[in-house]
């Protein structure tokens, strides 16, 4: 098993229960104790989880329950490499079908897809109120929202440790965005994020990411999958030569947008 898999069911563990003991760890991974400190040292590191007597915890865990996400505030986000940002939405919304059924997670690049969907009669699962917000004047899109928790800072419904809450539902696309992508895979900055990413992946037939070339430029958070595991990235053309090979090498379709 590589170290990515064992982290993210590391990650998807502690998720289900806001606690995981070592010797669970041991049992559900059938790794050396000795590989999982070094697993959750990697985690830590990356602000993932914290490690406590016994086993190890969310990181971003309250006393009264969450009460924000880890990572850049989304009015602060929306503002940075907005222009890129937009030409990434345009090109990833051309990849739509007319009449066809879609999932958009939430954030400030596949927020810029939105214009461009109008009279493409999609059906939209999407767990971001600003999605929501800018998709609702289009008169044939059709919207699917999950239950949970508002993170006000991000107006993004999450569910809350272990619930499932997502609609019973199917599509051929996932478009999502990233915090940063590296040779290790595809990375977000808060545990809370990866469990509900992993929940979209599972229910699409392509993953389509949509980020910047600054997201390249850095490679650090908790990993939500491999990147053989996505089938396009949208990006912009300062992307670094070194990481657009490594993206095709990984049998990923490259797109620049223009």
């Amino acid at each position: 098993m590589h170290a990515e898999q064992r982290e993210r069911l590391i990650l998807e563990a502690i998720e289900a229960s806001g606690f995981i003991a070592y010797r669970d760890l041991e049992a559900r991974l059938d790794a050396s104790p000795a590989t999982i400190r070094r697993d959750l040292t990697r985690l830590e590191k990356a602000g993932a989880i914290v490690r406590v007597h016994g086993g190890a915890k969310p990181a971003t865990e309250a006393k009264n329950g969450r009460t924000g996400l880890a990572g850049t505030p989304f009015e602060q986000s929306i503002t940075q490499n907005l222009a890129q940002k937009q030409a990434i939405g345009r090109a990833a919304a051309a990849l739509c079908e007319p009449g066809e059924a879609v999932m958009i997670d939430g954030g400030t690049t596949t927020l810029q897809m939105c214009p461009h969907l109008d009279g493409l009669d999609l059906q939209v699962l999407t767990n971001s109120l600003h999605i929501i917000d800018a998709l609702l004047p289009q008169s044939g899109t059709r919207l699917l929202v999950p239950s949970g928790v508002i993170f006000r800072e991000q107006n993004i419904i999450l569910a809350p440790a272990g619930e499932e809450s997502m609609p019973r539902f199917h599509a051929p696309k996932l478009f999502m965005g990233a915090a940063t992508v590296g040779p290790q895979g595809v990375m977000q900055q808060d545990v809370i994020l990866v469990a509900a990413e992993r929940r979209l992946i599972d229910r699409a037939e392509r993953l389509i990411l949509l980020v910047d070339s600054s997201k390249f430029n850095t490679a650090a958070g908790a990993i939500v999958c491999a990147l053989d595991e996505v089938d396009v990235i949208v990006t912009d053309a300062g992307i670094p030569a070194d990481m657009a090979e490594i993206v095709r090498k990984s049998g990923v379709e490259l797109i620049i947008a223009d």
